[in-house]
């Protein structure tokens, strides 16, 4: 099974695609979108789309597995602005007939480190011990992506099973 996941964000957005067979996970690729602050909002939102359509298209991945919005009370217009790009990729998504999963942070986190609180740092090292990375994945957003892959392919393991 090949599995997309996506941490959205409207500035970074973490890709990473992996190949699930039974008890190995292959990287396939893993990146980073960018979008340019002084741009529009709108502007970089069509950024954000036309690359999600690529990454579907060349990689076709099976299922997308995406880090639900989160919120903190003293900054809530990060979850807006987090919203728009999320509903972006999701939209895109919907457009390829490509299967989705939501996961919250705190339980992608659980999945892959044991510790739905854990650092963004223990989520990176984590990752580079689990699939053999030579250096820790950067930036965070990328090590976030392949969590939500990672625990997205847990899930469904675990429905299998």
């Amino acid at each position: 099974m090949r599995i997309l996941g996506v941490d959205p964000g409207l500035q970074v957005c973490g890709y990473a695609c992996l190949d699930v067979e039974p008890g190995e996970e292959k990287l396939i690729e893993a990146g980073v979108v960018r979008t340019a602050g002084e741009d529009a909002l709108e502007q970089r939102l069509n950024r954000i789309a036309e690359d999600v359509e690529s990454l579907l298209r060349n990689l076709r991945p099976e299922v997308v597995a995406v880090e639900e919005l989160y919120s903190h009370y003293a900054h809530p217009r990060t979850a807006i602005l987090m919203g728009h790009a999320r509903g972006v990729i999701l939209q895109k998504c919907a457009e390829a007939a490509i299967e989705v999963r939501s996961f919250s942070a705190t339980r992608i986190k659980k999945s892959i480190t044991g510790n739905g609180r854990a650092s963004k740092q223990q989520v990176q090292r984590t990752i580079q011990t689990v699939m053999c990375l030579p250096e820790l994945p950067e930036p965070h957003d990328v090590a976030d992506a392949i969590a939500a892959a990672l625990c997205c392919a847990n899930s469904i393991k675990s429905i299998a099973i």
